[in-house]
């Protein structure tokens, strides 16, 4: 029986970080693969690269998949994408022809909650003041008592905003505390609640009783600035705002001006815009932890959206329906 065609639809470079040698040798073992990767992204040399192919692997720097594209590619039947969002490729074409769509977000989510997990457990135990005074002072400041308590996380109310794939991972990873978890996320059932071990909650009642506010909701056009002042007034003296989901769903000046009376802390992976402005508060704020969108998967944290790609590929040449999906009714939900 002659085996499955497919190819490697993304650049050298990006194929490397996230395949690697190993993973694109498991594709070769599992397929008849036509190209580790594609030289150029214009039209003719996608069209050339898909003649035949049934099976596309790809990642970052995936080339949009336009009905003139599609029409030059009648044997592809499944798109592998080892990477989060797809949004940058997928046309209704896709979908009208029947191609199917898998994602490695999770793969990327879990990198994303670990770096929240690490920002929760610092932030709570004050690690950032102590820090800050050390490089400033040196050994004078070696547990200097007016730096504020260490909060520690046992029993610290932690409040996620999004079931999304990274909330879920971050609220897996919060299993290990002792933190009770507050949900607030209007498709989450009191049923899916329970299962997740959580305590479902309206927006408003979670900011206001959690000591660590984490956000994990999709950056879509109905959300922007669901995070203003009314929220942020909300919140606890001494507690905590992460944002590792995106800049947009906040709006910026009011968390500026909320931070600016020192009640609060906030830990920032990603802001809108990005970076922010040459001289932005956010870059001297004392209560403000700064990170360059640092939360996805890096280095070798890459490699597991791509072991999660060939997993995807396994189960369907076995014949087995994917385990991430990304369906046509699905897609306005997801980043």
């Amino acid at each position: 029986m002659p085996r499955r065609k497919a190819t490697f639809l993304a650049p050298a470079a990006n194929v490397e970080l996230v395949f690697g040698p190993a993973l694109v040798a498991r594709a070769q073992a599992l397929c008849d693969v036509a190209a580790t990767s594609l030289p150029h992204n214009d039209p003719a040399t996608v069209k050339a690269a898909l003649h035949g192919v049934e099976i596309v692997l790809s990642t970052w720097g995936m080339p949009k998949m336009t009905p003139d594209i599609l029409d030059a590619a009648p044997d592809l039947r499944i798109i592998l994408y080892a990477a989060s969002s797809v949004k940058g490729f997928v046309t209704e074409a896709l979908y009208d022809r029947g191609i199917a769509l898998t994602t490695a977000a999770l793969a990327n989510a879990t990198a994303v909650a670990e770096f929240t997990v690490a920002l929760i457990t610092l932030s709570l135990k004050n690690a950032w003041a102590h820090l800050a005074a050390l490089r400033r002072e040196g050994r004078p400041a070696w547990r200097r008592a007016d730096l504020g308590p260490s909060r520690g996380t046992h029993r610290a109310v932690v409040g996620i905003i999004g079931a999304s794939a990274t909330g879920r991972e971050t609220i897996r990873l919060l299993q290990h505390y002792t933190c009770p978890l507050l949900v607030a996320d209007p498709f989450l059932t009191h049923d899916e609640a329970r299962t997740l071990g959580v305590e479902k909650a309206e927006l408003d009642t979670l900011i206001a009783r959690s000591d660590v506010v984490s956000l994990h909701a999709p950056n879509l056009p109905h959300l922007r600035h669901m995070i203003g002042a009314r929220q942020l007034q909300c919140m606890k003296d001494g507690a905590v705002f992460i944002n590792t989901a995106r800049g947009a769903l906040v709006d910026e000046a009011a968390l500026i001006a909320e931070l600016r009376t020192g009640r609060i802390l906030a830990c920032l992976d990603v802001t809108d815009p990005e970076p922010p402005p040459e001289g932005s508060p956010l870059y001297s704020l004392p209560n403000v932890i700064l990170t360059p969108h640092l939360a996805g998967a890096t280095g070798a944290d890459c490699r597991r959206m791509g072991e999660l790609c060939i997993q995807e590929l396994e189960r369907y040449l076995t014949g087995l329906p994917p385990l991430h999906p990304v369906t046509r009714e699905r897609l306005p939900f997801t980043s």
